[in-house]
């Protein structure tokens, strides 16, 4: 598996030190095995005659982040035992990390968090749970449509980005059907973006639907009055992945979709998703 030679090698760069190499100016990294072990992207082409983009190692199941998102504290120890100098911090922002995600613990987590959410709200401990599902669909978004989550160069914290550069608004609803108002996006940042995805979670937190749309059609396409733009499930439903195979090309891993889908999605994806 392409996975395995990825650790593989990265076990292997990181027991020796590079002090004299030019790996150190490498702004994108990939993390193996453990926390310890990472190796520069380049030298992994150079091993790996197959690997000619990053968009290779997404469609295997990694998923790119910022340094700046993840906390990874042994890799600036990594970084010093390896390169001899410190990290410093206009090196750092600009560094991006590849990471394999276990798929599969992280699905038998969302099953047991539901469970759990479900308990404490049939008890009134908890009213409101947006946070969780927001980075969960975030996180949905990153690994089936291969974006990059880098630090963000105005107030938003971090953005996403396609690898050719794109911005992408992603937009979370969590329910288990959509208000009849429908899902509510700021103006502001359709006109400051490419795409807008939005991840339409069940209540179980599987994925129930998606809408991939350019930030221009809905621009032109939908009532731009004021700053809020209202994406009803009657105007957008002929969109909906369930419906629509025009931006199935933006999935760069179908088979993390088909994972995280529910059962209905995937029914209705599995034949389609080619």
């Amino acid at each position: 598996m392409l996975k395995d030679k990825v650790f593989e090698l990265a076990q292997r760069f990181s027991g020796s030190t590079h002090g004299s190499s030019d790996y150190d100016k490498d702004t994108i990294f990939v993390r193996g095995h453990h926390d310890n072990e990472y190796v520069p992207f380049s030298f992994l082409q150079k091993e790996m005659t197959e690997l000619d983009h990053i968009s290779k190692l997404k469609s295997e199941g990694f998923v790119f982040s910022s340094y700046d998102f993840l906390e990874l504290n042994e890799f600036d120890q990594w970084y010093l035992g390896q390169f001899n100098k410190r990290l410093s911090s206009k090196v750092m922002k600009n560094i991006g990390i590849l990471h394999f995600p276990d798929q599969k613990s992280i699905f038998d987590t969302v099953e047991v968090v539901h469970q759990t959410f479900q308990i404490l709200k049939d008890h009134k401990v908890l009213m409101n749970g947006k946070n969780l599902p927001i980075q969960l669909g975030e996180w949905y978004s990153k690994i089936i449509f291969g974006l990059n989550q880098i630090k963000s160069s105005s107030q938003r914290g971090f953005d996403f980005k396609t690898d050719s550069g794109r911005i992408v608004e992603v937009k979370v609803h969590w329910h288990d059907s959509t208000s009849p108002k429908g899902v509510k996006i700021k103006k502001s940042l359709a006109e400051l973006s490419d795409y807008c995805i939005i991840i339409y979670i069940a209540k179980n937190f599987t994925i129930r639907d998606i809408l991939f749309l350019d930030s221009e059609f809905i621009l032109r396409k939908f009532d731009t009055k004021g700053h809020t733009i209202f994406l009803k499930d009657q105007d957008v439903a002929s969109y909906f992945f369930s419906r629509s195979d025009k931006h199935f090309d933006k999935v760069v891993n179908k088979m993390a979709l088909l994972k995280f889908a529910s059962p209905a999605l995937a029914i209705k994806l599995e034949d389609r998703l080619k």
